[in-house]
């Protein structure tokens, strides 16, 4: 099965840039709508972005559109996460899941991550 594990998180000033990745150690993601998601302490987790296996459509949150983007290389086994002009409330753990359903990748996905911390500090 696939196992996501994500990569790039840390820490980084209020306006600056990230970019995430997603890999899986098992099965190939190249078959699997994966979604990117995040949670900050007390909050649920929330939907950011999405992208469908053959990566011609992709999804986002509105909290996030027109500063995130999420792209894959299916031949390199990863999905990416660009994050700029970050900001303080964008401090979350963000986590990678996977899912073969198109219907329920963006809110129930089978196979997740566990996760990566970032923090934007002001």
């Amino acid at each position: 099965q696939v196992r996501p594990v994500e990569s790039g998180g840390g820490l980084v000033q209020a306006g600056g840039s990230l970019r995430l990745s997603c890999a899986s150690s098992g099965r190939t993601l190249s078959g699997y709508n994966v979604g990117w998601f995040r949670q900050a302490p007390g909050n649920e987790r929330e939907f950011i972005a999405g992208i469908t296996w053959t990566g011609g459509t992709t999804y986002y949150g509105d909290v996030v559109k027109g500063r995130f983007t999420i792209s894959r290389d299916n031949a390199k086994n990863t999905v990416y996460l660009q994050m700029n002009s970050l900001k303080p409330e964008d401090t979350a753990v963000y986590y990678c899941a996977a899912d073969g359903n198109f219907a329920v990748f963006r809110t129930r996905p089978s196979y997740w991550g566990q996760g990566t911390q970032v923090t934007v500090s002001s």
